[in-house]
C-alpha cells in the first residue's frame, strides 16, 4: 500500500514544482540576455520526478542528480543563487566560476555527488556509495537519474548488475520522456517499459506515471524504505515528456505537435494544483502566498548572482589537482564498530560452495569432475570420456615435430 500523503507533504511538492519552474525561467532570461555561459538544459514537464523522488530521501542519504534535476538539487537544500551563479560562472559560485554548468555537488553538507556528462556512469558511481555507506553503518541509500537514451549505455547494465549483485541500498529513476534528444524511445529499445531491463539482474521495479508528482514520491518513498532495509537496488521507470528541446538551441521541430499538445494538457503542476484545489488542501489566497514567496526569494537570489564577481584569471591555476589535507580532508565517517569490519571479527571460514552455481552435475546427469562444497567427486574413467575428448597418447614434442613443415622435401618436388 502507498504512504498516503500529508497536507503539508502535498504542499511542499507544489511549492518545489513550482521554485524548479521559475528557477528555470529565469535561467531562460539570464540566458537570453547573454548572462549565462554555458548550456542550458530544461525540465520543463519533468518536475515532478526530480522533485517527487528527492522528496522521498533522508537527509543522511545522497543523490547524484543530472544536469535536468534542478528540482532534485532544491529539494536537498542547494539555494538557487547557486544555481544562477554556476551556469553564470560567478566566482561566488560552488565551482569558483570553473564551471558553467551545473557540474557541482556538495559532498561535506547535502552528500550531492556531481554530475557526470557520460550518461550511465553516475549508476556505479552511486551504487559505490551506497556499499560504502554499508560498509561505514550508515544505514544510507543512493539515488541518481538516468534517461531513457542513457538506459541504452554499456555502463547502465554494467552498473546495475555491480549495485544487483552488491545488494547496494541503491534506487536508480529512468526518466522516459519519450525522446533521446531526437530519437524516439520506439526506435532504440524494442520493449514497452524500460523497467523491465531489471528483470535481467533479479531486482525489483516500478512503472509511474512521471507527470503525477504524488504518485511519484508515494512510489519513491517505498522504493528507498525499501532499499534500506536491505532489499538491494530498484529501478523506476517515471514515464512524462520534456517539452522543451535537448538545450536552448534545439527548437526540437522533429517533435509531432499532437504529441505536444497531448502533454501540455497534462502539465505536472497544474495536475497537482487541481488535486490541490479539489480536495480544499489549497485555495487561491495560499497559491498567492506561494507565488509571492517565490517571486521574492528569486528576485534576492538572482541580484545576489548578478552582483557576484567573476573569477580572477590567476584562480585558473589553483584546485586543478587536489594536493591532501590542504585541499580538503579525505576521512571515513564511522557510525559503527571498527572491530566488526577487522580481524578477527570480519573473518569467515572460507568456502567453495557458492549458493546458486549448482551442484556439481555434469550435462549427462552425473556428478562433474570439479565439484563444489560439499558434493563429491565422480570418479571419471576412460571409458566414460567421448572418444573426442581423449588425450592424445603421443608426446607433446613428437606431435609438434609432426606438424612442422618440410621445406628441404618442397624444394626436392619441385625440380
Amino acid at each position: 500500500m502507498k504512504k498516503q500523503l500529508t497536507h503539508q507533504q502535498h504542499l511542499d511538492l507544489y511549492y518545489y514544482m513550482r521554485l524548479n519552474r521559475a528557477v528555470e525561467d529565469t535561467m531562460v532570461k539570464l540566458f537570453r540576455q547573454n548572462k549565462i555561459v554555458g548550456g542550458l538544459y530544461s525540465s520543463l514537464g519533468q518536475e515532478a520526478i526530480s522533485v517527487g523522488t528527492a522528496y522521498a530521501l533522508e537527509k543522511k542519504d545522497w543523490l547524484a542528480p543530472m544536469i535536468r534535476n534542478i528540482g532534485a538539487l532544491l529539494v536537498k537544500g542547494v539555494p538557487p543563487r547557486d544555481i544562477f551563479m554556476q551556469h553564470m560562472a560567478k566566482y561566488d559560485s560552488p565551482t569558483q566560476g570553473k564551471d558553467g554548468t551545473s557540474h557541482f555537488g556538495d559532498l561535506e553538507n547535502l552528500h550531492i555527488v556531481s554530475p557526470i556528462s557520460m550518461l550511465g556512469d553516475l549508476i556505479p558511481v552511486m551504487a559505490g556509495v551506497a556499499i560504502a555507506g554499508r560498509y561505514l553503518g550508515q544505514k544510507i541509500v543512493a539515488m541518481t537519474w538516468i534517461g531513457d537514451g542513457g538506459s541504452s549505455t554499456g555502463v547502465f547494465h554494467e552498473g546495475l548488475n555491480f549495485a544487483a549483485t552488491q545488494k547496494a541500498s541503491f534506487v536508480l529513476i529512468l526518466e522516459n520522456n519519450l525522446w533521446a534528444y531526437s530519437t524516439p524511445v520506439r526506435r532504440q529499445v524494442p520493449i514497452e517499459n524500460l523497467a523491465d531491463r531489471a528483470k535481467a539482474y533479479g531486482i525489483a521495479s516500478y512503472v509511474v506515471d512521471g507527470n503525477d508528482v504524488a504518485e511519484v514520491y508515494s512510489t519513491a518513498k517505498e522504493a528507498v524504505d525499501r532499499a534500506r532495509a536491505g532489499e538491494g537496488p530498484i529501478l523506476i521507470e517515471a514515464k512524462s515528456f520534456r517539452r522543451l528541446g535537448h538545450a536552448q538551441h534545439d527548437p526540437a521541430e522533429y517533435v509531432p505537435k499532437e504529441m505536444r499538445a497531448y502533454w501540455e494538457a497534462r502539465d505536472p503542476i497544474e495536475r497537482h494544483e487541481k488535486f490541490l484545489m479539489s480536495e480544499k488542501l489549497l485555495d487561491a489566497n495560499g497559491k498567492k502566498e506561494i507565488e509571492e514567496k517565490i517571486n521574492t526569494l528569486l528576485a534576492r537570489e538572482r541580484e545576489f548572482a548578478e552582483n557576484s564577481p567573476m573569477p580572477p584569471p590567476e584562480l585558473a591555476e589553483q584546485g586543478v589537482y587536489c594536493t591532501g589535507d590542504e585541499c580538503h580532508k579525505i576521512a571515513a565517517k564511522w557510525e559503527r564498530p571498527l572491530a566488526e569490519v577487522t580481524p578477527p571479527k570480519s573473518s569467515v571460514e572460507p568456502v567453495w560452495m557458492v549458493e546458486g552455481y549448482g551442484k556439481g552435475k555434469g550435462a549427462g546427469g552425473a556428478n562433474a569432475p570439479i565439484h563444489f562444497g560439499d558434493t563429491p567427486e565422480d570418479k571419471v574413467t576412460d571409458e566414460s570420456k567421448p572418444a573426442s575428448r581423449a588425450m592424445p597418447k603421443t608426446s607433446v614434442k613428437k606431435l609438434a615435430k609432426a606438424a612442422a613443415p618440410k621445406p628441404a622435401a618442397s624444394r626436392k618436388a619441385r625440380r
